[in-house]
């Protein structure tokens, strides 16, 4: 049990940050300035940038290398990460976690009729038939925007670290992930001011940071286990 909770806490905090290494090989556009890696997930995320030419997972304003995944409404204020943590017990309804669950998916889905009873928030169905969050005072939230508002809280924490404005990410998603959640998850990005230069295998991303020093051919396994995940994913690695 101990080896497989380091082992999920190290690849988690690492993911983010082999984006960033990946960048150059992953992403066929022409990119000025920063680009950053995040980690998106089910229940923390991260943020990395490459300094020196490694990687570094960065703290956020409160000293911590992940971000819970939860945004929360109390009254006009709108909390994300450890401030929507700490007061999501007295305030149920109107904290959403676990929006990752969701994303791309329809509200007929079998995992979002799960979902509806692993949470206290509710969960309504949209005029195109996905499956969007809704707060006690009746407004909607796509899991994409919410999505976003985490997005938001990784790109701060990265602008404040480098000083200047970040345009560009690599954004991980499980290996499972169909075409319609990995879109979703771009265009959350693209709603937190980001330009998604790519979308990127968690499972692969985890494989380039072990490879990235390493000179001689073999194959790996990765496990990749979250919050919301528990895969492994078999991969051949060549040339480092």
């Amino acid at each position: 049990g101990d080896f497989f909770f380091y082992f999920s806490m190290n690849l988690r905090r690492r993911l983010s940050a082999l984006t960033v290494a990946g960048v150059r090989s992953y992403s066929t556009q022409k990119l000025d300035g920063d680009v950053i890696g995040i980690d998106l997930g089910t229940t923390n995320s991260c943020v990395a940038v490459l300094e020196g030419g490694k990687p570094r997972v960065l703290e956020n304003a409160e000293g911590m290398r992940t971000t819970p995944s939860i945004v929360a409404f109390k009254g006009e204020e709108k909390l994300v990460g450890h401030a929507a943590k700490r007061q999501a017990v007295t305030n149920p309804a109107n904290t959403f976690y676990a929006a990752k669950r969701l994303i791309g998916r329809r509200f007929e889905d079998s995992m979002t009729e799960k979902h509806k009873k692993m949470v206290p928030y509710k969960i309504t169905r949209h005029s195109n038939g996905d499956a969007w969050m809704e707060d006690a005072n009746g407004k909607k939230y796509s899991p994409s925007q919410i999505g976003a508002f985490v997005l938001q809280k990784m790109k701060e924490t990265a602008e404040n670290h480098l000083g200047r404005k970040v345009k560009h990410a690599i954004v991980t998603v499980p290996a499972y992930f169909n075409d319609q959640q990995r879109t979703a998850t771009a265009d959350a990005g693209q709603i937190a001011g980001l330009n998604v230069a790519r979308i990127i295998n968690e499972p692969t991303a985890a494989a380039i940071a072990y490879g990235m020093d390493k000179e001689k051919d073999r194959v790996v396994a990765i496990y990749d286990l979250g919050g919301g995940t528990f895969d492994i994913s078999v991969l051949e690695i060549a040339g480092g």
